[in-house]
């Protein structure tokens, strides 16, 4: 089933979405927001997917879904950590700075991530000329309880939800080992989340291993910035992250674990290349900037200003958008 929050109070107004996105019912007659169904998952859980078939049967009320009318899914999160989760993001802005990528699992940098007020999916971005100011497209999961210690396997059963993640990071607050120079959360600035959630089971045999198996697209002011796809050069699946999330420390129902950006390597297995180049582009600008640094000597490629608008979205074998997408102006 799709889910989504219409902008309402702090927590949104919880809504079942068409498959095509065309459609949505409410929801309150069985849960009014998204955190009180994810509090009771297996009660609600049912009740919201016999809705969601009947809203496809055409047997509920409905009205057309506007995604420019939704909140965040999960407009604020108990907790959020974060994972660069493809090396090859890693290893390609190193290769740029001309250090060594680090060798530790992608689980083992797990970061504490800015959760208590997600960006709605077609909010604006503040400029800000002092700062390089980037967005990193990725994806994100939402658990229910997990116990402290669960393995993998127990973590994979975990994920209630799926979605996309845009992550707005100030680049100059980056160490180059890829963490914050002025403490914990300094570099994200906020996250924004896609538009709808869907149950893993959504996406069929392109869900292998904790993760879809399907492109990325991302685009500045229309032009392509690239398409990775999310299940190659992974280092690390959700099911692994969400493990190391509760080794010590349990999860809570509506914590999300969120990975990003997707990053490919190069056909030759060096550095990921651009669109231009034949290669499947990039999911954000620093890794597009080090592209440059390592092709020609210098990055030409600025990062965010006022007048850019950036869009995300995943799409399934026929083409038609999953998530919906997010869409940011970057306003002065």
């Amino acid at each position: 089933m799709k889910l989504a929050s219409l902008a309402h109070g702090r927590d949104g107004r919880l809504v079942v979405v068409s498959r095509d996105l065309t459609r949505a019912t409410d929801a309150f007659i069985v849960v009014p927001t998204l955190q009180q169904a994810l509090d009771d998952w297996p009660r609600y859980a049912p009740a919201l997917e016999a809705l969601a078939e009947q809203l496809e049967h055409g047997s509920v009320p409905s009205f057309r879904f506007h995604e420019h009318a939704c909140a965040a899914p999960l407009p604020r999160a108990f907790a959020r950590l974060h994972a660069a989760a493809w090396p090859s993001h890693t290893a390609l802005l190193r290769q740029a700075e001309g250090a060594e990528a680090p060798a530790s699992d992608p689980a083992d940098r797990l970061r504490r991530a800015v959760s208590d007020g997600f960006l709605g999916p077609r909010d604006p971005i503040p400029a800000d000329p002092t700062a390089s100011l980037d967005l990193a497209a990725g994806l994100a999961v939402i658990t229910g309880d997990l116990p402290a210690g669960a393995g993998p396997d127990e973590a994979a059963q975990a994920i209630r939800l799926v979605t996309l993640v845009g992550e707005v990071i100030r680049r100059d607050r980056l160490r180059p080992d890829g963490l914050d120079l002025d403490g914990p959360l300094a570099a994200g600035v906020t996250a924004s989340l896609g538009p709808v959630v869907v149950t893993p089971d959504e996406f069929g045999p392109a869900w292998q291993g904790g993760m879809p198996q399907r492109p990325l697209c991302v685009t500045r002011n229309g032009a392509l910035l690239g398409r990775p796809e999310a299940g190659a050069d992974l280092g690390a699946g959700f099911a692994a992250l969400i493990a190391a999330a509760a080794a010590r420390h349990p999860l809570g129902a509506g914590s999300l674990v969120s990975a990003g950006p997707v990053s490919n390597r190069g056909i030759d297995g060096g550095p990921g290349r651009s669109v231009a180049e034949g290669g499947a582009g990039f999911a954000c600008l620093a890794e597009a900037r080090a592209a440059e640094v390592l092709g020609s000597g210098w990055a030409r490629l600025p990062y965010l200003s006022a007048g850019d608008r950036l869009r995300i979205e995943m799409k399934d074998g026929a083409g038609h958008s999953i998530f919906g997408a997010i869409e940011h102006d970057v306003v002065g």
